[in-house]
């Protein structure tokens, strides 16, 4: 796919329109969008005269990202962002996949971009046989995938999505998924071409998020489901400590559970929230449940309108989604069937071959779902996580959220386990709140007098903390064995 907007040009727009504003980090003492527009050049010309095809990043978030991210961009190599908290074995397979590579490894690479002239050596590269980013799939089968995001497919998102130096100057981004996240990258470009100052947390614990977000008076946040969990777990805990005083609040990357989000809109009651939902195949958000979706569905009677808030509410400007049944016919108002997407920002392929394209250029998502009267998207689960048992099928999810309605119950997993009998069974890991305790027969119980007999757990264990991937994704297959063991 060839490229008519490189990536780096968002950066020299923004270093034109906004340059003074600080781009990155602190608001007295941070880099403004000159400077990061200075450094990434000098890295681009660095890049330039080497050999490598890739850009190999192994950091924490910090004022390395946007740099890596747009020079490699201008230089016209790939930007790969890599879990560095994988095994040295497994980074190591990783980066024989990415060869010629130049490996980044922390901030320390700042030090060699020149601080004086323009940082214009080169001319921005009109590349057209390189992607632009390779996101590692996040590990939850055995071997990650790179997926291909061309420039075409991120510069149409952002451009979809939001308007070019519409931020207030006041405006912050308390960034807070990893560099590898799709989220991560994405948020780098908005944030860059809105003129929206970026607050990057090198790494997650609700207490840091919060203090970040008073100190810096942050006004937008993204998070995954189990930061969201952890924050509201920790401004419960502390009843005299404000919700930082957010305009918007987004959440993503996995399933909400309804009673933490629930929790978190009577804690953060000024707050716009969005529930962003989209794959890394996608560059990002697909479809997006807006405040206003929030508000009406939080404070209606009607079930219907109540329902969408459990919903990920409708595609985003220049994307179809389609919810289309095993025929590759699109699916009734309310029926199940795979959640498929397709439009300029998809891409779909991976570094060493292969795609997930259905006839009519559509991409099939793997997740299952169904769309209301209204367009509203459902999520119900990827299309393996079904429990089917006694011939009954049963969403994980329902499972779940009961669960999370236990006063003890800080997370939960629900999966199918083999059964002579049933085919299936539930069963469930569950971790507690700090301080908690609670037997796992009486949680399970307790379940089952909600559940009934066939969704509730059949087997229930408590785990210090569910096996998860870095940005939260509960790691199905690590439970299920587990739960096989017992």
């Amino acid at each position: 796919m060839s490229s008519d907007v490189n990536l780096a040009m968002l950066l020299e727009m923004a270093a034109d329109g906004h340059g003074e504003r600080v781009a990155v980090g602190s608001r007295t003492g941070g880099m403004t969008f000159a400077d990061v527009h200075r450094l990434a050049g000098d890295a681009a010309s660095r890049l330039a005269g080497g050999d490598a095809a890739t850009l190999a990043l192994l950091a924490e978030n910090g004022p390395v990202v946007p740099v890596t991210l747009f020079a490699a961009a201008w230089a016209g190599v790939s930007y790969a962002p890599l879990n560095y908290r994988l095994p040295d074995a497994v980074l190591r397979r990783l980066l024989e996949r990415l060869q010629p590579a130049l490996v980044v490894e922390g901030d320390d690479w700042l030090a060699g971009s020149g601080h004086g002239g323009d940082g214009s050596t080169v001319p921005i590269s009109e590349e057209s046989d390189r992607p632009a980013v390779l996101l590692f799939t996040s590990g939850t089968s055995a071997e990650p995938k790179a997926a291909v995001l061309e420039h075409d497919n991120l510069v149409s998102y952002v451009l979809n999505t939001v308007e070019f130096g519409s931020a207030d100057p006041d405006e912050a981004t308390l960034l807070a998924v990893p560099p590898f996240h799709v989220a991560g990258v994405t948020s780098v470009l908005t944030s860059c071409y809105s003129g929206r100052r970026l607050v990057p947390l090198r790494s997650f614990s609700a207490e840091g998020w919060l203090e970040a977000a008073h100190e810096e008076d942050v006004t937008h946040a993204l998070v995954v489901p189990t930061m969201l969990a952890r924050i509201v777990d920790a401004l419960e805990a502390s009843p005299g400590s404000p919700a930082p005083k957010l305009r918007s609040l987004a959440y993503g990357g996995a399933r909400m559970p309804a009673p933490v989000l629930e929790r978190a809109l009577r804690l953060f009651p000024d707050t716009g929230f969005v529930n962003a939902y989209g794959l890394t195949e996608t560059s990002s958000t697909i479809s997006v449940l807006d405040p206003d979706d929030h508000r009406t569905s939080a404070a209606s009677d009607d079930p219907a309108v109540r329902r969408r808030l459990g919903s990920v509410g409708r595609p985003v400007p220049g994307v179809e989604v389609a919810v289309l049944d095993e025929a590759g016919q699109a699916a009734g108002i309310d029926v199940v069937g795979e959640i498929c997407v397709r439009g300029p920002q998809v891409g779909g392929r991976y570094l060493d071959g292969g795609a997930r394209h259905a006839e009519g250029g559509w991409l099939r998502t793997g997740d299952m779902g169904s769309v209301d009267a209204e367009g509203y998207l459902f999520l119900t689960g990827r299309g393996d996580d079904l429990i089917i048992s006694g011939g009954e099928n049963i969403s994980p999810a329902e499972v779940e959220d009961v669960l999370l309605g236990h006063p003890a119950v800080a997370a939960a997993a629900a999966v199918g386990i083999a059964d002579t009998e049933w085919g299936e069974r539930v069963g469930a890991m569950v971790s507690l709140r700090p301080g908690a305790d609670a037997d796992p027969e009486a949680v399970r119980t307790w379940a089952a007098e909600r559940l009934g007999s066939l969704k509730a757990p059949r087997l229930l264990v408590v785990s210090a903390e569910l096996p998860s991937t870095a940005t939260g994704k509960v790691l199905r297959r690590e439970v299920k064995a587990a739960l096989e063991r017992q």
